[in-house]
């Protein structure tokens, strides 16, 4: 059961969405991008089979977030804000509908491996 998995990715998320309502209170310019995406990488992306689809929220996700760095006062970043979140949401949804659970997941007890985390959440 992948259970664990799928927890891992509606937290990864969560984490992710709350550095970008709170930007730019926690984090550089310079540092969002990857502050978004850690504890995706960290947590996940090791942890499901490669698919360019998830691949490509991730990407989407790093160019929102680039977007937000470099948009100007509060008052302008509000557009590129709700775009980072979505894309957020975007690769959460993508996560868990597409993604299959790998070997490294199956070894820290996340599943069998083969297994599709919409069959486990």
């Amino acid at each position: 059961m992948a259970a664990k998995l799928v927890a891992l990715v509606r937290e990864a998320a969560a984490g992710a969405r709350a550095i970008a309502r709170a930007y730019p209170e926690g984090c550089s310019a310079a540092a969002l991008p990857w502050a978004v995406v850690e504890r995706f990488d960290a947590d996940v992306r090791g942890h499901v089979e490669r698919d360019p689809r998830i691949e490509d929220g991730r990407d989407q996700v790093l160019i929102a977030a680039v977007t937000l760095a470099e948009a100007g006062g509060e008052e302008e970043d509000v557009p590129e804000r709700e775009r980072l979140v979505k894309a957020i949401n975007d690769l959460e949804w993508v996560t868990l509908s597409r993604g299959i659970a790998n070997r490294a997941a199956a070894a820290l007890g996340y599943g069998e491996a083969g297994v599709r985390l919409r069959d486990a959440g």
